[in-house]
């Protein structure tokens, strides 16, 4: 029997007259990667932050291995989101030091390793390190926690493509193969060839939700083909 990492029945998020989710129902299989997809506006940053309990829902429910958002899906949720929240005075090692304090399951020798392999100093200040660079450090916190599910909000939009693969590299390489790593971006090409499932999302409700080997079969085009068919990109 298939098991759900998470279950969202009904979901909608309102801000005054608009409705950013609008009855979402969603169930996400474990060990996989999905692509959440869909134009900017479209919803993917809001049901990434309710899912992290930034955001509480307007009605329906949203459950993380059958808990609410809550002190217990913390514990099994890592989260990446657009913009940085890390202080840029901080030393890298800083950030480590901080998430090693705050998630019991973060591996910091991990997260060194990675530094390493990338010839990031730890005693450099965020402040001074690249665009991209900040991207992987940010990334590499993120995947080095041992979580059930990873969500990453738009993990490779505005760096150069070879940030590009190393980002998707990490990505691969370093989550739990029983977790589930939910990428939301709308760079379908770059990302299609890491997905198990795509989701498509346009005006807060779920147009398609299936494997991308089914979507391939049935429409007998590519995932990025068939978004720009949607969309019409």
């Amino acid at each position: 029997m298939e098991s759900y990492i998470l279950e969202c029945s009904g979901l909608r998020k309102s801000y005054g007259h608009k409705q950013a989710l609008n009855g979402v129902d969603l169930k996400l299989p474990s060990g996989k990667i999905i692509g959440l997809l869909g134009p900017n506006g479209s919803g993917k940053t809001t049901l990434l932050k309710l899912i992290n309990g930034l955001l509480t829902p307007t009605a329906g429910s949203l459950l993380i291995d059958g808990h609410a958002p809550g002190i217990e899906s913390k514990k099994i949720v890592s989260f990446l989101p657009e913009r940085t929240y890390l202080n840029d005075t901080w030393r890298v090692r800083d950030a480590l030091r901080f998430f090693a304090d705050f998630y019991a399951d973060f591996d910091i020798t991990r997260a060194d390793e990675m530094l390493n392999s990338l010839n990031i100093d730890s005693n450099a200040r965020l402040k001074t390190l690249s665009k991209g660079n900040k991207e992987k450090v940010q990334l590499i916190l993120v995947m080095s926690r041992a979580a059930r599910l990873y969500c990453l909000d738009e993990p490779i939009a505005g760096v150069d493509p070879a940030a590009r693969d190393y980002i998707l590299r990490t990505i691969i390489n370093n989550y739990n193969p029983e977790a589930s790593v939910l990428i939301s971006t709308h760079l379908i090409t770059d990302i299609e060839q890491v997905l198990d499932e795509a989701i498509f999302i346009k005006d807060g409700q779920v147009l398609l939700h299936k494997s991308v080997d089914d979507i391939r079969f049935e429409n007998k085009m590519s995932v990025d083909a068939l978004f720009r068919e949607v969309f019409r990109c």
